[in-house]
């Protein structure tokens, strides 16, 4: 079996990012849904839909986002399409996916922990998907990347507390942690196959903190940004950006990889490779 490609580039410019994407040679076709991370309002790390411009204007795509299952102002439908037009997305076509119910319902028959993934239900109306992804740190996850906005990006609000729970909703926070990644892992693999595998990916690494961009309150980045990289692969992806914070040479990594060991994170990349919708062996192939 052939290693996965993921291509790389340390121009961490929105034309570099074209350039990727060109470069992977992979058409999206039809109606085509960029998962992007909207920000918490007051989170500095997150990335600006000016850099990702370009690309969403490549492909023609319609930017989605689903409700947040925790206080703030992404939690209804109203304070999250008001945090869209604060942040300067309305730039795009923009679709909350689960802004009306009710859910769709992905089974997951092979699901470790889980076996239905509750997402928004507009997810229907698209034929491909674009993930972009910022790669930095979680509070709980561990680290941020690919697999996590297939699972818990795309989930509704009901189903990212039905995630974080495993299982049971009730136990969002409470849930075994290693339960949880795993049940990433699984919804993860829900959407995959939803899609057929027409979807591209495509993780920054910049502004890497040790939280979430949705974090309200975020501590600052602590490690200098490394690049963009680009796959077909989720689980590729996310590996070999783990792979770049720890072979970097910026003496403050420890910080990040901190996070990463002490939430397990490596486990949501091991769950998933067991599902087998990726490979944990990949090519990286460096662009100028």
């Amino acid at each position: 079996m052939s290693k996965s490609k993921v291509y790389f580039s340390s121009k961490i410019t929105k034309e570099s990012v074209l350039n990727l994407y060109r470069t992977l040679g992979v058409e999206l076709k039809g109606n085509v849904a960029v998962k992007v991370h909207s920000g918490e309002p007051g989170n500095q790390n997150f990335i600006r839909p000016d850099f990702w411009s370009d690309m969403i204007n490549e492909v023609n795509g319609t930017v989605v986002e689903c409700n947040t299952a925790y206080a703030g102002r992404r939690n209804t439908t109203k304070a999250h399409l008001e945090t869209f037009k604060e942040h300067g997305w309305n730039a795009f076509s923009v679709d909350l996916l689960d802004a009306e119910g009710p859910d769709l319902v992905l089974d997951i028959p092979k699901g470790k922990v889980i076996k239905k993934n509750y997402v928004g239900k507009d997810i229907v109306n698209y034929d491909s998907m674009l993930v972009l992804s910022h790669f930095k740190g979680h509070p709980m996850g561990g680290y941020g990347g690919a697999i996590k906005q297939l699972s818990i990006g795309l989930a509704s609000s009901y189903g990212k507390a039905y995630i974080h729970g495993a299982g049971d909703p009730s136990k969002i926070w409470t849930a075994d942690h290693d339960k949880f990644l795993e049940s990433m892992a699984d919804a993860a693999l829900s959407v995959v196959e939803y899609f057929k595998g027409n979807i591209v990916y495509i993780n920054v690494m910049k502004n890497m903190s040790v939280d979430c961009d949705c974090c309200a309150v975020a501590e600052d980045p602590c490690i200098k940004d490394i690049g963009i990289l680009i796959s077909t692969d989720p689980i590729a992806i996310d590996q070999a950006c783990i792979d770049l914070v720890y072979s970097c040479d910026d003496e403050k990594k420890n910080h990040l990889i901190e996070r990463i060991e002490s939430r397990n994170g490596i486990h949501t990349i091991v769950a998933s490779a067991e599902l087998e919708f990726g490979s944990r062996d990949y090519e990286l192939i460096k662009i100028d």
